[in-house]
């Protein structure tokens, strides 16, 4: 970038050095007349020529800023100082959803932030459903195999990153797409051509009137472009206002289409998604690039030009025929446009995430059929945890031990685990690797209830929004052809111990009837004896703390058996309580 700058000054002091010179030949032809006048023309060619040169070391500057700020927010993620530099995902936290919130998928510093690197919202949707939705374990392990063949594509990554970026795109691909594929608003061909003969014949009784020919051909034609446009004004402004999205956003989707176009690949599914995009009588990025040519059009409706081209030239009649067209003949093709890119930005997005992570492996899946669901980690850790305060402990479920019962006193590290295991989950199913030695898993649905508060607005307590959450968890369990991880925090905190007890050893029972695994978390002592009814089903597990130098410490350790002792007294005693 250094260079490009050097060029930029070089290119701008010249400039400067020839607008001088032709003052000073100007002065020597035309104020002293002592060389002739055509001399001029020498340093205002070379001024225009290096205007051209300029201008392209310009665009290669801003194109090499682009590329450096690529590189520089993959080492931020590599050195986990990526949050505030990515797309948060915020648009996808409003529906419900049963562990998107509790594993901190969407939002600042969330795991969405760390992986996206889409451009188009399209690649956004997609990774987000792949977040959100997990896999069958066939898509999953060929998704592996794209990921691993686009991992070292980093030309490719840096290309769809500095492809459009000073385009300010607006784009909503579902509401393209339904354009795109909608019935034809229009009448045929013939009315199209007749509109073109009214135009042309409009403009030549304009011009023979300028010649000095009679002005009644023209008034008529006029009046008939008048009476034409009352007839199809209605059905035009439907075609024109019926794509939701601008022109730059329409051109980037086919520059990045097009860059897809030109790559290599060895999978046999991207090759695919090459060859489908080359197919057909266009090509689809050139398709595309004529529909940004059409939505230009359509987005200088309201300019002054467009409104003294309305009359004589039915330019929005024109336009919305050629938008017709275009539909007609590419409108079935949009939708599979949309999820090739949504694919491949979703897949690079992974790809650039393996890239940066090279010590996260992918997981290993064994096949549900011949097995009982599992999920055996070693030295699991939060991707979203910087690695240089990040604790990891291995977790092993299924087998005898379906249920890990985790006790520990406040703040001792029980939430986090359940948050490692979920969200390592969820890149297990999304086909990413995961932030561990190693794992093994069955495919899994995944349930969980961490987080839950009271709401005053609909009236509901925190014990009943836990309970509502839970039902969630097993209606997942019921509709799913996958075995449940389940990750619940402080199980029915919201109640007195007694009920708490009965409840919890009920609702486990139940969870082990649908042969799922999961791990549970508690404070309370007493919530640990229900593993005298489950039996081998539960293992106790439990975090420790200690006091030290007056401050309580955690190692965050996860440990066998019930945790001994809790911190509360102790807490309110170090704070100055009266205890």
């Amino acid at each position: 970038m250094a260079a490009k700058q050097r060029q930029h000054f070089l290119a701008g002091n010249t400039k400067l050095a020839v607008m001088a010179a032709g003052l000073i030949l100007g002065w020597l032809s035309i104020g002293e007349e002592l060389m002739p006048r055509y001399w001029l023309a020498l340093p205002l060619t070379a001024y225009l020529a290096l205007s051209v040169l300029h201008e392209f070391i310009l665009r290669a500057r801003s194109g090499a800023e682009i590329a450096a700020e690529f590189y520089r927010k993959g080492f931020a993620r590599m050195e986990d100082r990526w949050t505030g530099l990515g797309q948060t995902g915020d648009r996808f936290r409003g529906e419900p959803h049963v562990y998107a919130e509790d594993l901190d998928l969407f939002g600042r510093g969330g795991l969405f932030e760390l992986l996206s690197i889409a451009r188009l919202p399209m690649g956004e949707n997609q990774l987000a459903d792949w977040l959100r939705y997990s896999s069958p374990q066939e898509t999953i392990l060929e998704r592996q195999r794209l990921i691993a063949e686009l991992r070292d594509k980093l030309l490719l990554r840096e290309d769809m990153a500095i492809t459009g970026e000073n385009l300010r795109i607006r784009l909503d691909p579902e509401s393209l797409v339904g354009w795109a594929e909608g019935a034809r608003i229009l009448p045929g061909l013939g009315w199209r051509l007749l509109s073109v003969l009214l135009a042309l014949s409009t403009a030549a009784a304009i011009l023979d009137f300028f010649a000095g020919g009679s002005s009644r051909d023209t008034l008529i034609l006029l009046a008939m472009d008048a009476g034409w446009l009352s007839v199809l004004e209605k059905r035009a402004q439907a075609v024109l206002h019926g794509i939701s999205c601008n022109a730059e956003g329409i051109l980037l989707f086919s520059q990045i289409l097009r860059r897809v176009e030109r790559e290599s690949f060895a999978e046999a599914r991207l090759r695919a998604f090459s060859d489908e995009l080359k197919a057909g009588p266009q090509q689809a990025s050139r398709a595309t690039r004529n529909l940004a040519r059409i939505v230009y059009w359509i987005d200088a409706e309201h300019s002054l030009l467009a409104h003294l081209a309305e009359l004589p030239f039915l330019y929005s009649v024109q336009v919305a025929f050629a938008a017709e067209a275009w539909r007609s003949r590419f409108g079935r093709s949009l939708r599979r446009w949309v999820q090739i890119t949504g694919e491949m930005e979703a897949l690079l997005s992974l790809a650039a995430y393996s890239y940066e992570h090279p010590d996260d492996p992918f997981p290993k899946f064994v096949n549900a059929q011949s097995s009982a669901a599992i999920f055996q980690a070693e030295e699991l850790g939060h991707p979203l945890i910087p690695a240089v305060r990040s604790i990891r402990n291995s977790v092993q479920l299924g087998g005898n031990a379906r249920i890990l019962l985790v006790s520990g006193s406040n703040m001792s590290g029980k939430s986090t685990l359940l948050r490692t295991v979920g969200i390592n989950a969820v890149l297990a199913m999304a086909g990413a690797p995961v932030r561990a030695k190693s794992m093994r898993l069955t495919p899994v649905a995944i349930g969980t209830r961490i987080r839950s508060t009271d709401s005053l607005q609909e009236g509901r307590s925190g014990f009943y929004t836990e309970i509502l959450r839970i039902r969630d968890v097993f209606r997942l369990s019921d509709s799913s052809n996958l075995p449940l991880l389940f990750l619940f925090d402080e199980l029915l905190e919201g109640t007195n111990s007694k009920d708490r007890k009965i409840g919890a050893e009920s609702l486990l029972q139940a969870l082990l009837g649908r042969a799922a695994i999961g791990m549970v978390t508690t404070h309370d002592l007493t919530l640990t004896s229900i593993g005298q009814t489950l039996g081998s089903h539960l293992r106790n597990m439990h975090f420790q703390d200690y006091v030290e130098e007056g401050k309580m410490r955690f190692d965050y350790r996860l440990r066998e058996g019930v945790v001994a002792k809790s911190n509360a007294i102790e807490l309110m005693r170090l704070i100055g309580l009266q205890i």
